[in-house]
């Protein structure tokens, strides 16, 4: 489990596409202090898991599924990432409940100055994942733990337009502050959400 507060921006050194999947090395160095081959890592708000560590780096494995439902297959060397190593019992939730599983990507739309290192973005979320969202709840975009501000609903079938405002701390330390429109951000929503919607429709 994670929080989406990111502690790292990494760098990606290697991206091998293969017949099913690909690998990918990412370069780093807080994430790394503890972790172990096998852990669990959130890159770009996916969970991977850490291979052959490093000094400065790490590798893991991208399932087809995972190249499916995510932007890491639009990655190539070069490319900065969101990293965040998994909670520990003692670690506070600052954020909220991130597992690092992607529902789906948002498109980037727009990132408008408000002034003072303060941004306003939108983002188009797909129509399927407009039941879990709502004003002042939570979502995950590339991994950060974010607040929707707004939502405007795209009518039926259409995509929902998402705007959350961006502090300047948020922008400087994670890839937002490098994101263009049209890019493809990765999307978790609220997974307690999806829990009481079985619940109720089991009722």
């Amino acid at each position: 489990m994670f929080t989406g507060i990111i502690e790292e921006l990494g760098t990606v050194d290697a991206f091998e596409p293969h017949t099913a999947g690909a690998k990918l090395r990412v370069r780093c160095s807080t994430v790394l202090s503890d972790a172990v081959e096998g852990s669990s890592m959130a890159v770009n708000g996916v969970c991977l898991t850490a291979l052959n560590i490093g000094a400065n780096s790490f590798e893991s494995d991208l399932a087809p599924e995972t190249l499916r439902r995510s932007n890491l297959g639009d990655l190539k060397p070069g490319s900065q990432v969101n990293l965040e190593r998994p909670v520990t019992p003692a670690t506070r939730l600052s954020g909220h409940i991130v597992q690092g599983h992607v529902d789906a990507t948002a498109e980037l739309v727009s990132m408008e100055s408000l002034g003072d290192g303060n941004w306003w973005l939108n983002v188009r979320v797909p129509a399927a994942l407009d039941r879990y969202l709502v004003e002042k709840g939570s979502i995950a975009l590339d991994g950060i733990s974010l607040t929707i501000a707004s939502l405007e609903d795209g009518g039926f079938g259409a995509e929902t337009r998402v705007g959350v405002a961006i502090i300047p701390h948020t922008h400087a330390q994670t890839t937002l502050g490098r994101a263009h429109p049209g890019a493809r951000l990765n999307v978790e929503v609220d997974v307690l959400a999806k829990h009481v919607e079985k619940l109720l429709r089991a009722k």
